[in-house]
């Protein structure tokens, strides 16, 4: 089980775990309404290395990049269910829309993203590179995701509505 940090006091730990010659693996997202695919993704990134930070969206980022009625779940609520896993050692909030200041910070080892991603195209990759880490890419559980989550919740609530009591 995890800690949720604030990003000084995860300068502090990644030093420490830098000190031990901990492998560290960083992952991002919005983690916004978890899901299986989320923890089969993060147990696949914990596995790359010894120790598994997770950078989260805060609210106003997740609200740039996904639209005004995203977040469903708060960004301390997000960080704290996350926390919660076995997999996950350390969770922070980042404000940025993408996790390029983070991983300036961390200098991970190894940067875990989503196979929906393409790492030519990602922000993040350079930035890693630059300092001898790797992008890996996981694949995805297909047909989980937030956004499909929602969807089925909506059309659901389509259909409750359309369902006449007697």
């Amino acid at each position: 089980m995890g800690l949720v940090v604030t990003r000084e006091e995860l300068k502090q730990v990644v030093r420490a775990q830098k000190e031990q010659n901990k492998i560290i693996v960083t992952t991002n997202g919005c983690f916004d309404i978890l899901h299986v695919g989320h923890v089969r993704y993060l147990a696949e990134a914990r596995r790359l290395g010894d120790v598994l930070i997770v950078g989260v969206n805060t609210d106003d980022s997740v609200r740039r990049l996904k639209g005004p009625s995203r977040p469903v779940n708060n960004e301390n609520d997000r960080a704290e269910v996350l926390a919660s896993l076995e997999c996950v050692d350390y969770v922070t909030l980042f404000p940025e829309d993408t996790p390029v200041e983070l991983l300036t910070e961390v200098k991970p080892n190894f940067h875990a993203k989503g196979g929906d991603y393409d790492p030519e195209k990602l922000a993040e990759t350079p930035v890693v590179e630059s300092f001898g880490g790797q992008v890996k890419i996981i694949n995805l559980v297909p047909g989980k995701s937030t956004t499909s989550l929602i969807a089925k919740i909506d059309k659901s609530k389509e259909k409750s509505n359309d369902t006449v009591n007697c």
